[in-house]
This record gives C-alpha cells, structure tokens and sequence, in this order.
C-alpha cells in the first residue's frame, strides 16, 4: 500500500514548514524504521512543502495503516522539535492511488506557489535518488516516482506550462521589477547551489547585468563558472549594504546571512531604497531586517501571498493529463497484482507441456507434433493472460486470479497482497 504524508503552503504555517525544512537528510532512513508495515519511504521537502512517501506492508495483522503514520508523525515531530499534535492538525493523508493523483501533481509544478515552476520536477528526481542511495525505494516507490517524472515531462511538452521561465525566483523577480531598473541595479547573490543558479537565470532574464555572489562556504567555483565577481567575506558586509537588491538561497542556515543589526550598522542610517528576496527554507534573512529604513523584504511567505492566479485553461488541460496518468498508474498497478496468478498459471501449461513432449517423443512422434503442442499451449496461455490483465486493468483482477486458483490443482494461484487498491 502507497501512503503519503504531507505539508504544503496552503494549508501549514509558514513556521511549521520551516521547521520541518530543518529535519536533516538522514529522516527518511529513521521513517522507514518507525513500524514493522513499512518496506520503503522517499521524503521529499522543498520551500514549500514536505512530504514522505511510504510502501506499506498489507499483511493481515498489519492491515491498517494509521499505526505506521501515526509513528511516523511522531518520529517527523521529533526531528523538526514540533508539537505532535500541531504535526498532525497540518498534515494531509493520502493513500492507494491518491499518492500517485498527488505526486503526479506535485512534480508537474500544479501544487506550486508558482504554478508550473521549473525546479520541482529536478526536486522529485533527486528525492528519488537520495533514498534509493540509502536502500530506502521498493518497486511500488520507483514506478511511483518514475511516472511522476514521466507525467511531468508530459505536461510540459504539451501545455503552455512549458514555456520557460516559471519558477519561484522567477515569480519574486517580478514581484520587484516595477521598483527596480535592472539594467542598472547592482545585485549580491547569497548563495551557490542549485537555487543560485535557478535565481542568477531569472536575474539575467530580467537584464540584471551588475550580479555579483557571495558564498557563505568561501567557494568561488560557481562564480567562477558564471563569469561574476566574488564578494569575499571581508568584504560582504559592504556589498550587502550596497546593494540595490539581494538575493539570498543559502543552504548554509546556522546563522542569518543577512542579520538586521549588522546590516543597519553596515548601511549607516541610509534610507536608499534596497529589496531584499529571500528564498530560503529555513529563513536566510532576519525578518527585522524589513523594518530598517528604506529595505523591502521579500520571504517565502509574502512571495506566496502575492503569487497570481494561473491560467484556468492551461492548469485545466495540465490536471487532464495529471488525472489519466494516475488512472494509467492504476491500471497498470492493478495488473501488477495479478502477476502471482499469472506466473502460477505459466508454471502450470508449461508442466503439462513438458509431460506431453515427453510422451510424444516415446511414441515416436514426428516433429510436427512438438510443435504444434507448443503452439496450441502459446495461444492458449496469451489468450488466458491477456484476459487476465484486461480484468485487472478494469478491477476484477481478483476474480480472474480466484478463478485461476480455482481450477489450477493445489489452487497454487495467488494474488500480490496489494490487491484492492483504488484509484
């Protein structure tokens, strides 16, 4: 069984959600531990939501899953020094095919502060890979997450969600640009990971020529690489205070990398109009550093209360596509299930097969025979199967399995224990 926890900005608070970005990236490992039902968890957290996904167990006396998601919580609660019951009131449950409706829509940007962003597809991928590092994925995770991948490709390449440009920097950039001439405006850039470069896009998209970085690691490879001016950490401060505007998506999060007493210190009573984005999960900047004379402090929160509201054509053929591939996700998992029976029922005509090849070589048989045995069992195992996977893509698979059980001596045939799952 698939079950997904998850918080997402529409319905956690901003500070719960920073806590949970805080959770380290070991959590998964500690999820998939919590109960003896659970066989596979990827977590996935980005600026605006965190989620787990688990494989469940669907063992008689393991049948219910709020025991495991119950510990879970308790074990999300732990790592993000949260309140279980406030946990709990904030996160939403989803199970069966409803995880994969979900992260087909995560991944396909239509649950994003930006609709249709660019980075969470990557976001997605990379949850993947970090827990299938850890031995952390079974096959239900991986075809999940595979689809979600897929399903975004889909949406991409054939809606105008495609069109470049969409991405939560992408979204605060234009938030500021009716106060800011790009052309001339001296940009510092906090940061130099995958969210630097994603933001250093969106500020040359814009005309921001004069960017320059700081990295709080000391790094200069990214600056480097982008042809920008470094700004060392002698010499950050004045940068800082310089600046017309600053961008900041540091993952480095001990400190602020922009604390408001140092920052008025720096900037010496000036009143000079300066925006401040901060893109950071947990906070890059302190927020009372907006009330320092002449700055404009842009967080996660204010981005996403001023986010637009998409498209309705656009989102509505983006969530047809989102809402077939789950129901092709279904189907295909639905014949998934009837791969006991099917194996068992290979198993049977080809015992027989080898009996009745044995007996007709004894007699002397021409080699005609053979062959025709072999294929009259072909036919009849293709037609058999495809008929079985047709009611499985449909929901009866469990009826063709009992049939097949039924008929077959010993009633060897049997079905996954993830039968019954709905779409």
């Amino acid at each position: 069984m698939l079950v997904c926890l998850t918080a997402h900005q529409r319905s956690t608070p901003f500070d719960s959600l920073e806590r949970l970005s805080t959770v380290g990236d070991d959590l998964a490992e500690r999820l998939s531990a919590v109960h003896d039902s659970v066989r596979g968890a990827v977590v996935l957290a980005t600026c605006n939501r965190f989620e787990a996904y688990f494989d469940l167990a669907e063992e008689p006396d393991l049948a219910s899953p709020v025991p495991a998601m119950d510990a879970a919580m308790e074990a999300i609660a732990g790592a993000a020094e949260m309140d279980y019951r406030s946990l709990r009131e904030n996160v939403d449950f989803a199970h069966g095919n409803q995880v994969a409706h979900h992260l087909f829509t995560v991944a396909s940007g239509l649950d994003s502060v930006a609709v249709g962003e660019d980075e969470i597809a990557g976001q997605v991928r990379r949850a993947l890979e970090a827990a299938r590092g850890r031995g952390l994925t079974t096959a239900p995770l991986e075809h999940l997450f595979q689809r979600a991948t897929e399903t975004s490709r889909a949406v991409k390449n054939t809606t105008r969600l495609g069109e470049s440009g969409r991405s939560l920097v992408r979204l605060a950039v234009d938030l500021v640009s009716s106060r800011v001439d790009w052309d001339t405006a001296r940009v510092l850039l906090v940061g130099t990971g995958r969210y630097a470069a994603a933001a250093l896009a969106a500020l040359r998209a814009v005309g921001a020529t004069d960017i320059r970085v700081h990295s709080r690691s000391g790094r200069q490879r990214f600056a480097n690489r982008e042809h920008l001016v470094h700004v060392s950490t002698e010499d950050y401060a004045a940068e800082a205070a310089g600046a017309d505007v600053v961008v900041t998506c540091t993952a480095t999060t001990d400190t602020f990398a922009l604390e408001a007493f140092s920052h008025a210190t720096a900037r010496a009573g000036s009143t000079r109009a300066q925006v401040v984005i901060d893109l950071g999960l947990p906070r890059n900047v302190d927020p009372e550093v907006a009330l320092l004379p002449g700055v404009e402090l842009l967080d996660l929160e204010t981005i996403r209360l001023h986010a637009p509201v998409d498209e309705a054509e656009t989102v509505g053929q983006a969530r047809e596509i989102v809402q077939a591939a789950a129901q092709r996700h279904a189907a295909a998992r639905r014949v998934h299930e009837v791969a006991p029976s099917v194996v068992d029922l290979r198993g049977f005509v080809h015992g027989v097969l080898d009996e009745e090849l044995t007996r007709a070589r004894r007699r002397g048989d021409s080699p005609e025979v053979e062959t025709a045995l072999r294929h009259f069992s072909g036919v009849l195992m293709h037609q058999l199967i495809a008929r079985g996977h047709t009611l499985a893509s449909s929901g009866a698979g469990t009826e063709w399995a009992e049939a097949i059980r039924t008929v077959l001596p010993g009633g060897r045939a049997g079905i996954s224990p993830d039968e019954g799952e709905q779409p």
